[in-house]
């Protein structure tokens, strides 16, 4: 071989190397997603399932090389629960993480506090609270999604159960936070269509200790049925405080209800309470047919042998609205208008935890009552009801 020879095939080694070298680089750019996510605090029941789920699944991918070949970053933000501490974490990921999107916050009044922060970052936002205001009018809400239900598809779930049953008397207490107002708000407002009359309106703080004064109320207002719209420790002294005035009358509550630790912390009191609830909780129960029970016996499953325990429906929202930004970044790259076009348009006849998702221009949720099932506890167990 010549002298000129073996220089050009030097030349062309190094060249194809440094181009290699280059091209690896590239892709091994990490994408980032941001999670405001109430791991502490008053609402930590929320964010530790939600805050678990998103980790879990960060390892999943990476393990399996990532998305197309770009390792997925997780930035997770404590919110503490509070809203001012929500809005503070959603302008770091934005200004100094730049995130692709955001997943939260926990809670609807933390994720209402960041609305604007991310219509004006024009970054999308999937969040795992269920207030419907976080995604009507959706002429305002260009940017945000959310993966649990809405409130009226919960109270509808309720309130059809009711009708089949004869009972058209109810009581309602509801906490004093934007999930109550919102709830309590549509209670009213769907009643009439479903033959409903509210006969006693409750309202209690989210600290206080003790719900008896509003339950007695409701107890003489002959009312045929009580329903608590809170979620949380206050869901735990209602079922409790229900439990000791012996009230004669079924107690209904949100679809915040979907946690075991609800069921422990309540005991005995527990039995024979209802909820509306995606199918997450009784997932072993659905027929093989059903589009969601591959997806959610993984996951649950998952979760179990990760975490030592079960899965709450707060985790699975955690997971649908996480999936979506994966999948969108799979399909259309690290876009943040792209991103927001995919979860629109593309999230349709999606299964997730929580149902089979129809996204479009006109509903950012994505869905409705026929997603839900009422459940009792039983037993110490959940149990759906036909």
């Amino acid at each position: 071989m010549s002298k000129s020879i073996r220089v050009m095939s030097i030349f062309f080694i190094i060249f194809f190397l440094s181009s290699t070298a280059c091209n690896t680089s590239y892709a091994t750019e990490p994408y980032r997603i941001g999670a405001v996510l109430a791991s502490t605090g008053s609402a930590s029941f929320l964010g530790e399932p939600e805050r678990n789920t998103i980790i879990m699944l960060q390892e999943e991918i990476n393990k399996s090389g990532g998305i197309n070949g770009h390792p997925l970053e997780v930035v997770l933000e404590d919110t503490k629960s509070d809203e001012t501490q929500a809005v503070l974490s959603a302008k770091k990921l934005l200004d100094k993480d730049n995130v692709l999107a955001i997943v939260g916050a926990s809670t609807t009044g933390e994720t209402m506090a960041i609305i604007p922060i991310m219509t004006r970052a024009q970054t999308p936002l999937i969040s795992v609270a269920s207030g419907a205001g976080i995604v009507q009018p959706v002429e305002e809400r260009y940017w945000i999604f959310k993966t649990p239900q809405n409130d009226s598809s919960m109270i509808e779930t309720i309130y059809s159960y009711l009708k089949k049953h004869g009972i058209s008397k109810v009581g309602i207490l509801a906490v004093t936070t934007s999930f109550g107002d919102s709830a309590a708000k549509a209670l009213h407002e769907l009643s009439s269509r479903y033959g409903i009359t509210i006969v006693a309106d409750e309202r209690y703080g989210p600290k206080d200790a003790d719900m008896t004064p509003q339950l007695v109320k409701v107890k003489t207002s002959g009312a045929q049925a009580v329903i608590n719209m809170s979620i949380g420790p206050s869901q735990v002294l209602v079922t409790k405080n229900w439990y000791w005035l012996k009230m004669g009358i079924p107690l209904f509550q949100s679809h915040g209800w979907g946690n075991r630790k609800n069921i422990e912390l309540s005991g005995k009191a527990s039995e024979g309470v209802m909820s509306p609830s995606g199918r997450l909780l009784a997932w072993n129960k659905l027929s093989d047919r059903n589009p969601q029970k591959k997806l959610l016996k993984k996951y649950a499953r998952d979760y179990e042998a990760r975490f030592n325990t079960e899965p709450a429906i707060f985790g699975g929202h955690a997971y649908d609205a996480f999936m979506m930004v994966v999948e969108a970044l799979r399909k259309v790259g690290p876009d943040k208008k792209k991103i927001r076009d995919y979860i629109e348009n593309k999230i349709t006849d999606w299964p997730g935890t929580g149902g089979v998702f129809k996204m479009s221009p006109r509903d950012h949720c994505g869905l409705d009552k026929d997603s839900m099932d009422m459940v009792i506890v039983d037993n110490g167990d959940w149990k759906v009801l036909k």
